[in-house]
């Protein structure tokens, strides 16, 4: 028989040794924020490279921060994509601030299993607190209540299979699907991908997701949507939810809210709303009229990890029918048993996962450090900047905007006066993003819009400033210009 190794225990991290090593920690972190502008924006490395730097086995034995952190240096941090830095202007950003970020040391530290009331008194009571707060902040509806899930997919798959209970007055959930096929949902061709997905996961098979043609703005075609309802319904086919978005992932298209609602109400629909990045424009006064039509909708989330400088993940997602929610989640295994049970809310009730995170801590740092008005001059400011680039973009000879601008992205692409062939210019736009990307001094992505490929440009990061959209712009610019040259 083999013996046991001798460990030598005193060589693993102590209490003494911790707090010598936060200190350097917290000076790493706050350096880190102070420089992210001096990385590459988007990671150089080539796939593989990260792996193959890694050893294959672990470490038998304790090693020394010391030396874990000299490989983060070298391994780890080429391969970090920098999120965080002021010249990303990628996909949606997933904003951070300095008070999330202590907040997240806390939630660590504390490293809470929220699951119950019980498992974290606190965690709970302060998530019901801040979820009221955001109502406030963002004249939603006072009979909605919110719980917070990790993202916007994991919201949209509560509300679908809650829609998909009230449908069926909750006989899927104990008999399984097979007697309830053709249960249809639909949304714009513009929606974002996680609606599928979603879709396919609470079994109502992606082939009955109708995907609703859209106007020439992005949104959701109204009369294409009641065509397809009247269609499915004279199918023998049961229509069971919409789901509407303000601010598509492509363009930031606006569905048209209270329209859907009012068709929604009319065949007894679940209406879902989509609002994971154009949610947070909702705290402006000025930008409250595209809520005009929540006061129909069943369900609606808005991600404060991308846009209300909360680090990834905080998704803030509210319900009409609280009880409807818990009726579609809730299981009562004998260990899960409370006192208290009925007098709090357990959100384990709330959504897919048992086990949850302290989420609400770094929403109430952030909420609380801001300000309501320091968290609107920010966004505020974000919009200001993406008007400037839209004017300087309008005022450009050789390049041009393809979608409205409704928040604080900027779609565009290069059009040289002398070159009107569509596929062509694709190309053109395809080696213009990569080539700005290969800079390091940027990142950006792209959609297609109509056919055409488009540039996306985000102004969202939470230190962005107009010095940072004007370098973005310079170089974007001057790399078409060698493109045509």
């Amino acid at each position: 028989m083999r013996l046991p190794r001798n460990i030598n225990l005193q060589a693993m991290m102590n209490i003494e040794e911790f707090r010598a090593e936060a200190h350097r920690m917290a000076d790493r972190i706050a350096d880190y924020y102070e420089s992210a502008s001096t990385y590459p924006v988007k990671s150089q490395v080539k796939p593989g490279e990260i792996l193959d730097a890694l050893p294959l086995q672990p470490p038998a034995d304790s090693e020394s921060t010391g030396s874990i952190m000299a490989d983060f240096e070298r391994i780890i941090m080429p391969g970090i994509t920098h999120w965080q830095s002021p010249s990303f202007f990628a996909y949606f950003p997933a904003n951070s601030s300095y008070p999330s970020v202590l907040a997240e040391m806390l939630t660590a530290a504390l490293a809470q299993q929220g699951m119950i009331w019980e498992t974290s008194p606190a965690a709970t009571e302060l998530e019901e607190r801040v979820m009221e707060w955001l109502k406030q902040i963002f004249g939603l509806p006072e009979e909605w209540t919110g719980v917070i899930q990790d993202t916007a997919s994991a919201s949209t798959l509560a509300a679908l299979l809650t829609a998909r209970e009230r449908a069926t007055d909750w006989n899927v959930n104990d008999n399984g699907f097979a007697p309830e096929a053709g249960l249809r949902i639909y949304c714009s061709s513009e929606t974002h991908s996680s609606i599928e997905k979603a879709t396919k996961i609470a079994g109502y098979g992606k082939n009955n997701l109708i995907k609703v043609a859209v106007k020439s703005d992005g949104s959701m075609d109204i009369v294409a949507l009641e065509k397809a309802i009247s269609d499915d319904l004279k199918a023998g086919l049961k229509p069971v939810c919409v789901v509407g978005t303000l601010g598509t992932t492509g363009t930031t298209a606006n569905d048209p809210l209270e329209a859907i609602g009012k068709i929604c109400q009319k065949h007894k629909l679940w209406f879902h709303v989509d609002a994971a990045y154009g949610g947070t424009a909702l705290m402006l006064p000025e930008m409250r009229h595209l809520a005009a039509g929540l006061k129909f909708a069943d369900s609606y989330v808005f991600n404060p990890h991308k846009w209300m400088f909360t680090n990834f993940d905080c998704s803030a997602y509210f319900v009409r029918d609280q009880e409807a929610l818990i009726r579609t989640f809730s299981i009562l295994p004998e260990y899960l048993k409370t006192a208290t049970r009925g007098q709090v809310k357990d959100y384990r009730d709330w959504g897919v996962a048992l086990g949850r995170r302290f989420r609400a801590l770094k929403l109430w740092f952030v909420i609380r450090s801001f300000g309501v008005e320091g968290l609107r001059e920010k966004v505020r400011k974000h919009l200001e900047l993406a008007r400037w680039l839209k004017h300087t973009i309008e005022s450009s000879e050789d390049f041009e905007l393809l979608a409205p601008v409704n928040y604080s992205l900027v779609c565009f692409r290069y059009h040289p006066e002398a070159v009107a062939d569509e596929e062509k210019l694709n190309q053109i736009n395809q080696q213009l993003l990569q080539k700005v990307n290969e800079t390091g001094r940027l990142y950006i992505t792209h959609t297609k819009t109509a056919g055409k490929y488009t540039l996306r440009m985000v102004i969202a990061q939470t230190y962005v400033e107009r010095h940072h959209v004007e370098a973005a712009w310079s170089l974007i610019r001057k790399t078409a210009e060698q493109l045509s040259a």
